[in-house]
């Protein structure tokens, strides 16, 4: 259990040296919106590239990314048919669905995957699913809905084109399907640039819940609680039923795609609503919610299939 006390210790310090700028002032009134321009703009489109860029892409046909694959879709899926039904609006719905699925297999997924699983390739095809597939889809909902760039329908269409997410993930996913080597003087650089992307994410979200209502309180707390419902149990579920009944995994396959399934919503997830300018407190108390019920939902799926 080092690694997921570990993992959580960290975010949490972080996160709690955010709220104490926020709280100070010590950033100014826009030290959020900077920091989250940066991690959107520039940090996390370079950690994106260098990490895909060095991937190995056999991954893409592991039974592992299917489950994940099949998990992320039945969460998702489950939050969009609630928010059509209900009506809340593209932008809450797809944050929302993001916060349902999303997991943290950076900051926090990674040293649980070394501590927990023993090895943190094991996160990779949560990893690549996510950048490659599940951002660029997301984003582009929103750049067509008309929620980032404004102007004619096709305009919006050929925006994700030039959205930096979009381009860091796919660019280093062409690199290292090439077997391209990126010289020292351009990696070496963009690596220390991606380097800011988790902090920036993690002191944002930290000021951001300065003079913010508890979590759940909110007009958004019907959504709120339904996504950290669907990441936090729905999820790992689908995923240990698919995993076992259909891919017929066992021991430690099973451990891994159940231990990924359940990391709680990842905290970028908050730039991206920031960013848009949709959910923001669906996502930041999704964000919240769902990593503090990880702590004993990671604890009882290690125990159960450890």
């Amino acid at each position: 259990m080092q690694g997921v006390l570990s993992g959580f210790a960290v975010i949490a310090i972080v996160i709690a040296v955010g709220y104490a700028l926020g709280r100070g002032g010590h950033l100014g009134a826009n030290g959020r919106e900077v920091l989250t321009k940066l991690a959107f703009h520039v940090a996390s489109p370079a950690l994106l590239f260098t990490t895909l860029a060095r991937a190995d892409l056999a991954v893409v046909f592991s039974s592992r990314l299917l489950v994940t694959a099949l998990s992320t879709a039945a969460a998702a899926g489950a939050f969009v048919a609630v928010g059509v039904a209900r009506h809340w609006g593209v932008g809450r719905t797809t944050i929302g669905a993001l916060c349902s699925s999303y997991v943290n297999s950076g900051n926090l997924g990674i040293p649980i995957a070394v501590y927990v699983l023993g090895d943190a390739s094991l996160v990779a095809p949560v990893l690549l699913f996510q950048v490659v597939v599940l951002t660029p889809v997301a984003l582009t909902i929103l750049d067509v809905a008309g929620m980032g760039e404004k102007g004619p329908w096709w305009r919006r269409l050929l925006a994700p084109l030039r959205n930096p997410i979009a381009i860091g993930s796919l660019t280093g996913v062409l690199v290292s399907a090439l077997g391209l080597h990126v010289p020292g003087p351009v990696m070496d650089p963009l690596t220390l640039i991606g380097n800011m992307s988790v902090p920036a994410v993690l002191l944002a979200f930290g000021i951001s819940l300065h003079g913010s209502t508890l979590p759940g309180r909110g007009h958004d707390r019907h959504p709120v609680f339904l996504s950290v419902a669907l990441k936090s149990v729905g999820q790992p579920l689908a995923a240990w039923a698919l995993a076992s009944m259909v891919f017929d995994l066992h021991g430690a396959p099973l451990l891994d795609v159940t231990v990924t399934s359940a990391l709680p919503a990842a905290q970028n997830l908050y730039t991206y609503a920031s960013t848009y300018r949709a959910g923001e407190e669906l996502a930041r108390d999704s964000i919240l919610l769902s990593t503090v019920l990880s702590v004993p939902v990671l604890v009882i799926v290690a125990a159960l299939l450890g």
